[in-house]
């Protein structure tokens, strides 16, 4: 995966240990077979969790917007409907 989407502007206000986070979460993507892509998205939220890490919804569209800018379609729209269910179920709780 390519790296420049590091210095994306958007994510100059982003506390550090989230960026390094992202960091090393993209650094497995590039390993990652497309096919498993999705998979790899829910570590990352669990991942987050664990280090009491919560991205709020605008962070997360921004993270999701860059890092998933070269993705197929049909995973993006499949990490787009995880999203959305994400939401409704922690509104739920």
């Amino acid at each position: 995966m390519e790296q420049s989407w590091k210095n994306d502007p958007r994510l100059s206000a982003m506390d550090p240990q989230k960026l390094d986070l992202l960091i090393a979460f993209s650094k497995r993507l590039a390993k990652t077979p497309k096919g498993q892509l999705l998979g790899e998205f829910v570590s990352l939220n669990l991942e987050a969790q664990k280090k009491g890490l919560h991205f709020t919804d605008e962070e997360t569209a921004v993270i999701a917007e860059i890092l998933t800018e070269r993705l197929p379609d049909a995973e993006r729209k499949k990490l787009d409907t995880l999203r959305l269910l994400s939401r409704k179920l922690t509104k739920q709780t």
